[in-house]
């Protein structure tokens, strides 16, 4: 039997996108179960075979959450040690007290724009998300007006910034330099924030009624044995910022020491993002719980309770991944790729388009920008483009547009902001479009200027 290909894989993809978004939505089912029934259905389909297609599935499933799950678990921890100790509440007086209650919103936005510069999106949402909902509860206000402007920054900085892997691969692919993309990148990220986060936040909040229970939020807000003196600003913000400053040794230890030298394997091995959680979090029980006055009955119980809300968001974030892998591996993303290719366009909204067509298709900004990439790439250098690092920019923009259904940013936004499939839709789905658009025009007219 041969595999689909051309138009009709393309036609299976969408119908099955929508296929997800009705059933989950209109009908209730199960987000798992759908998910996993909808990417065997595809599979089918598109006529792979059948012995390869649960193999393709399971990998994809292994995959994302070989990282996530371990992720999610690390930061759930801390974020409980946080707010056992009043830690969260410390921040979020402090930033209260500094940019008061009506720019609270701000607030988490500047936060989450510093602390996502050396930080996978995942891994500063799950560090970053109980000050956004301790925040939300004292100016008592909706968790999306806090929770937005804090994905928008971290969303902003994974998808333009270098560091993050897929900016600097696109760095090398386009030969761009490293500092100029940088400060383009700021120049471009920080309006790009401050629109799709704080402002879009203002708009939209309003208009979600999110349920009064929320599960994940309330094990971060209602601690029963908070101490009733709270630690300090500093204990608590060295205790969060630690796996941040272990990544950003790993990320420069090159340079700090010799390639192939103990130090530099050591500095490689404490910047890996799960070996700098699980520091912050065995440093975090005794800055943040025995130094508290918390014995290790108490932190052994705060460590296994956190994470029994999590399976839910692990299960579907893991099954995104199957999709994910599903659809590359029956040639959805190839047919994208050729698709784009027909087209005579700039090398700057080629960039961005293929990006975009490879985010909606895989659902991971990282697949989405490095593959466009590779494929701009030799365009732009036989053309001659004068501005490689914009070609960076855009191909970032173009990789973070309209996150759905089968991107684990999707389902971790969803469960943790206890929001209807409708409303990550109208809110995260929305945003991240924005963020790609609004960065899109404005390397537009950065271009322009130079």
């Amino acid at each position: 039997m041969q595999a689909a290909t051309g138009s009709p894989l393309l036609v299976y993809a969408a119908l099955a996108i929508i296929a997800l978004v009705v059933l989950i939505a209109r009908y209730r089912l199960n987000p798992f179960i759908v998910i996993t029934l909808v990417s065997v259905g595809l599979a089918l389909a598109a006529q792979m075979p059948a012995k390869d297609i649960v193999i393709a599935y399971e990998a994809g499933v292994g995959k994302t959450l070989g990282h996530i799950a371990l992720v999610v678990a690390l930061g759930t921890m801390l974020g409980k040690m946080m707010a056992e100790s009043g830690g969260a509440e410390r921040i979020a007086q402090t930033l209260i007290a500094r940019f008061g209650e009506r720019n609270a919103h701000w607030a988490m936005a500047c936060i989450a724009f510093l602390c996502g510069l050396p930080l996978f999106f995942e891994v500063g949402f799950v560090l970053l998300v109980p000050i956004a909902f301790t925040i939300a509860k004292r100016i008592g206000s909706s968790v999306l007006m806090t929770g937005l402007p804090m994905v928008a920054g971290l969303s902003v900085v994974h998808g333009l910034v270098p560091p993050h892997p897929a900016a600097m691969l696109a760095v090398g692919e386009y030969s761009a330099q490293v500092g100029r993309t940088v400060l383009f990148a700021i120049l471009v990220g920080v309006p790009t924030a401050a629109i799709a986060g704080p402002i879009f936040a203002r708009l939209v909040a309003p208009r979600i009624s999110l349920p009064a229970h929320n599960p994940i939020a309330e094990q971060f807000t209602e601690s029963q044995s908070r101490p009733a003196n709270l630690p300090g600003f500093g204990t608590t913000l060295g205790t969060i910022l630690l796996p941040v400053l272990l990544m950003l040794l790993g990320g420069w230890a090159d340079q700090l020491s010799a390639a192939g030298s103990t130090l530099n394997a050591v500095l490689h091995f404490i910047g890996n993002s799960v070996i700098a959680l699980l520091i912050a979090t065995l440093v975090s029980f005794w800055t943040l719980g025995l130094a508290r006055g918390f014995n290790r009955d108490a932190i052994l119980r705060f460590s296994n309770e956190c994470l029994a809300p999590t399976a839910a968001i692990t299960l579907l974030v893991g099954a995104g991944g199957g999709l994910n892998r599903i659809l590359i591996e029956t040639g959805v993303t190839r047919e994208i790729v050729e698709l784009s290719a027909r087209f005579d366009l700039s090398p700057l909204l080629l960039g961005w388009l293929v990006a975009a067509l490879m985010r909606v298709a895989t659902g991971s900004a990282t697949v989405a920008m490095t593959t466009a990439a590779g494929i701009v790439a030799p365009i732009a250098l036989a053309s001659g483009y004068p501005h490689p690092e914009l070609l960076v920019l855009a191909t970032g923009a173009g990789s973070l547009i309209l996150s759905h259904v089968n991107d684990g940013g999707f389902w971790l936004i969803k469960e943790y902001f206890n929001m209807t499939v409708v409303q990550t839709l109208k809110t995260w789905t929305v945003l991240e479009t924005l963020v790609s658009v609004v960065a899109f025009i404005l390397t537009l007219g950065l271009a322009r200027m130079l």
